[in-house]
């Protein structure tokens, strides 16, 4: 569907009324496929997306949003923009942006996608789900196995002259497995991004759910202490996404980080270096501009330990005196700006994973949380969080353990950082794109057997 006709006509009679207005769009496709027994067992193709207008009046923002997508709704959409503006007691921060000088090139969306047939997508799944049953007698089954795509088209025009509009897509393979030995049953899960459905490699997505569930055979609980921690490069990609709220400045602001107030302080160890990278390469939140429509840039959040910049709004960043850092950011057509990262990850350290371990006499390393949603506290930084792993003996990787708890505190975990291996790896995108090197922690209290 062509929008920029209702868009131009949004922007034209709205400007009769308003001072200043801004259109927003966001179109969403999807497509899931999953797979039981070499049975399509799911199969779900959508589309969903609307439009929502800000305009100012008298200094005061109001705001509306319709899923409807034709001229209809023009006037109504106006007058409630109008209406509403009259009833803010006081005068929002927010504003209608001006636009960039110059906005970055990024191509994002592959139309390969759409030149692969639904029925050998359907294929792959089958593929791998066939594939992990074949690898062990003991894959008692295989629980979850989907195929995903998903594509985004996001158009942000205003009556300052801002007319940007982006397509983006990507997809994902995942399966989850359960293997069974004697009595001691086990999972594994793993998963791939990509950005072309060319280049996926079924079999080494099922050999890593398999091995994994395996390699947990026969663990047990480890005696409670405070052990040297290596956190596998997912597990504290996992850990940065549930505690990314304290990089944002209208938390900060909010008394909701204590990072406020931080900026130029040594936060973390010396070797830790956190980027939000708007043009990764391999990204799949790279973005040219915000939801304001301010260009993004590649900025260090944390540079060598010390906190060079918290993550702004131009409502954040006219508070501080400052520019926006281009991380503005809405969940959907209706929500209301907040701040979001993009690409955000720590940078690669100088050490492999194999030395990192070598070096621990007696140690815990981390391969897997549980309770990110519900164990930890953004404002405090405290977490407590179920966990499983392999105990560390004399430099190698022991025994599996399970029916552990690690707690802590964030802001001391990143302070206590003693290595920063070379494995960056990413997990799945949601509100931004986190990844992390496995990490090394001087010390984490560990509680298990008495």
């Amino acid at each position: 569907m062509e929008y920029m006709p209702i868009v131009d006509k949004i922007l034209s009679r709205g400007k009769k009324k308003l001072d200043d207005l801004e259109v927003y769009l966001l179109n969403n496709k999807s497509l899931e496929i999953g797979i039981f027994k070499g049975e399509l067992d799911k199969y779900f193709l959508s589309e969903s997306g609307g439009l929502s207008i800000r305009g100012i009046k008298t200094n005061k923002m109001g705001y509306a949003y319709s899923e409807k997508l034709d001229e209809s709704i023009i006037d109504s959409l106006i007058e409630e923009v109008y209406e509403n503006s009259k009833y803010i007691e006081t005068i929002d921060n927010d504003e209608i942006f001006t636009g960039s000088p110059r906005y970055k090139n990024i191509n994002k969306f592959n139309g390969t996608f759409n030149e692969i047939p639904i029925v050998e997508k359907i294929e792959i799944c089958k593929q791998l789900e066939n594939y992990a049953y074949s690898l062990d007698k003991r894959v008692s089954i295989v629980q979850s196995c989907s195929y995903k795509e998903i594509e985004q088209e996001r158009l942000l025009n205003n009556t300052k002259g801002i007319k940007l509009r982006d397509k983006d897509n990507f997809g994902f393979l995942y399966i989850s497995v359960i293997v069974k030995d004697e009595e001691d049953t086990k999972t594994g899960t793993s998963y791939k991004v990509f950005k072309n459905p060319n280049m996926i490699n079924y079999k080494e997505i099922a050999k890593d759910a398999v091995n994994k569930a395996i390699l947990m055979i026969g663990a047990s609980s480890i005696k409670s202490g405070s052990y040297t921690t290596v956190l596998k490069n997912t597990v504290f990609a996992n850990l940065l996404e549930a505690f990314v709220s304290i990089f944002s400045a209208d938390q900060a602001q909010k008394g909701l980080s204590l990072l406020n107030n931080k900026v130029g302080e040594n936060i973390a160890s010396s070797i830790l270096t956190l980027v939000d990278d708007p043009f990764y390469k391999e990204g799949f939140s790279s973005i040219a501009f915000d939801d304001e429509g301010t260009s993004t840039k590649y900025k260090r959040v944390i540079d060598k330990g010390v906190l060079k910049t918290l993550l702004h709004s131009w409502k954040t960043a006219k508070m501080e005196g400052i520019e926006s850092t281009g991380n503005a950011s809405r969940s959907s057509y209706k929500s209301s700006l907040t701040i979001s990262p993009s690409n955000f990850y720590i940078k690669r350290g100088n050490i492999s994973f194999d030395n990192m371990i070598k070096r621990i006499e007696h140690g815990i390393y981390i391969t897997n949380l549980a309770g990110l949603h519900s164990g930890l506290n953004t404002v405090s930084g405290d977490f407590s969080l179920s966990a499983d792993g392999y105990e560390i003996v004399n430099g190698n990787i022991s025994r599996p353990i399970n029916q552990i708890t690690i707690a802590g505190n964030f802001f001391e975990l990143l302070k206590n950082i003693e290595d920063i291996g070379d494995d960056l790896k990413f997990v799945l995108p949601g509100t931004g794109y986190f990844g992390s090197p496995s990490i090394t922690v001087k010390s984490l209290s560990i509680a298990g057997e008495k």
